[in-house]
């Protein structure tokens, strides 16, 4: 258990309540919020007090909250204001005064250059201790109830916690000197920043990013260029299978034509025998999004297949899965334990995707069913079902919300729940029919602190938090991965 309000923060806040009280011969006097005036440049000293949501350091200037990436709580750093609003300060470290014995010596050299370092500046050990905090920070924020008695488990972390991403997903460019490069934004910019390394990268999906481009270039293929919207290569996914060592190559493209198809493919083969899938992804939009919404087979296998636990699975491109997988399967065993499935049970999976988490748990109940509202993910859970040869799973197309009453109002009880929305969370439609329909076994899979602790103000009307065990997907990150084990209220 943790107990979220130390006892530095009663006295703090006694304090306040001393030094606020009205003297019962006195009027309260009220004074305007004092304004805090600093320009951006100016520097100034900030402690930091706890990590934020992104990964950045939090501190206080003049009563005016701060953000410092790359500050790690407890230190001193003088800093160097970016940005100021009515509201907060950004700032970055001009130098530090006091350091953090949790401070990596040696930082990687793309941390802050793009995302998913946004943690690598501190030991791995103090990363789990603080992604456990920003789930505390949540539940103090939103209150749900009996929070403060919550069991939070000690976070599950990896080993070796790099190289773990199986998945590359890099947008493509041209330089003025004719070079290609390919790799991530600079974080709040549309600046390519060119990765011919990347820590947390898997060495086979950073490998063929890497060997694409001088295929690329000798083939004189347009590259896509944004501010005249013309080329055709915008970017490419790969995918590796760490069952087979081989991979799904997709090119996500400006048009539906592919200038010099049968060479590129010819080059591939050739030098890339481990890419057994490539596909075409045609996106012509400008909106910032990677993907669009046709995708066709130009070559190879139309699926990657993909091993989690005792099952296996077919990939579609676009197919969702998480990137760190072995992480995946603990997470997964987690979920299990929580649910304590019998074979009477029937499971509803919601927001199924292409149904790893039902098929995977498929032997221990009667019946699984899944929603899921992108039509290309229920094909692939439907091509999943047959290819573990299971008949006691189905999945549906729509939302869950939508759904699932309809399931219940035709007579299929569930006994069993499992949740795992996307960022946003719950929508207040379906909490509304969880509560109604008040499954006895309830597991709810977070990727967001902030809108599960949102959510489980409303949930836990009808049911209590008895377990909670954060499992590190993703290291490095600030991201937080959460399983929470809802039992209803007597």
């Amino acid at each position: 258990m943790f107990k979220l309000v130390s006892s530095a923060q009663t006295k703090s806040n006694r304090y306040l309540r001393r030094k606020n009280a009205v003297p019962h011969n006195k009027k309260r006097s009220f004074k305007m919020t004092e304004i805090v005036n600093v320009a951006v440049g100016q520097r100034f000293p900030i402690t930091a007090k706890r990590l934020g949501i992104n990964g950045e350091g939090i501190g206080y200037f003049q009563h005016k909250v701060t953000f410092v990436p790359g500050l790690i709580p407890g230190e001193v750093a003088v800093c160097e204001a970016t940005k100021v609003t009515d509201r907060y300060i950004e700032a970055k470290i001009h130098h530090l005064r006091k350091a953090s014995p949790h401070r990596v010596k040696d930082v990687p050299p793309l941390a802050g250059e793009v995302g998913g370092l946004e943690l690598a500046h501190i030991t791995y050990p103090q990363q789990l201790i603080f992604k456990n905090d920003l789930i505390k920070q949540a539940l103090e924020k939103f209150k749900p109830r009996g929070y403060q008695h919550y069991e939070l488990a000690a976070p599950l972390g990896m080993t070796s916690p790099w190289h773990y991403r199986n998945k590359a997903q890099f947008p493509i460019r041209q330089l003025a000197d004719g070079r290609l490069i390919c790799g991530l934004y600079r974080p709040g910019t549309q600046e390519l920043i060119d990765l011919p390394t990347m820590p947390t990268q898997s060495p086979l999906t950073l490998k063929v990013c890497r060997a694409i481009l001088p295929i690329l270039k000798e083939l004189a293929i347009p590259i896509y260029d944004p501010e005249k919207n013309s080329g055709i290569i915008k970017a490419i996914a790969v995918r590796e299978s760490h069952l087979h060592q081989q991979v799904q190559l997709t090119f996500i493209t400006n048009s539906k034509k592919m200038p010099q198809k049968r060479a590129l493919l010819a080059a591939i083969l050739q030098q890339l025998p481990e890419v057994v899938s490539v596909s075409q992804n045609f996106n012509p939009t400008k909106d910032g999004l990677f993907w669009g919404d046709e995708t066709w087979l130009l070559a190879g296998e139309p699926y990657l297949e993909e091993q989690l636990g005792q099952r296996r699975f077919l990939l579609s491109p676009r197919a969702f899965l998480q990137l760190n997988l072995s992480q995946t399967e603990k997470l997964y065993q987690i979920v299990g334990d929580y649910l304590q499935l019998t074979r009477n049970d029937v499971l509803m999976d919601a927001y199924a995707g292409v149904g790893t988490i039902g098929i995977s748990l498929a032997d221990q109940v009667r019946q699984v069913v899944g929603i899921e509202e992108i039509p290309e993910a229920v094909a692939d859970a439907e091509q999943n079902v047959q290819h573990n040869h299971l008949t006691n799973v189905s999945y549906q197309l729509g939302q869950v919300e939508t759904v699932w009453p309809q399931l219940i109002a035709a007579g299929t009880h569930f006994s069993a729940l499992v949740v795992d929305p996307p960022r946003t969370g719950l929508v207040p439609s379906l909490i509304e029919a969880i509560l109604k329909a008040a499954p006895k076994k309830f597991v709810y899979i977070s990727c967001n602190e902030s809108t599960l602790a949102r959510d489980l103000v409303t949930l836990t009307k009808a049911y209590q938090v008895t377990k909670m065990q954060m499992v590190d997907l993703f290291p490095q990150t600030a991201r937080v991965e959460t399983v929470v084990k809802l039992e209803r209220r007597q």
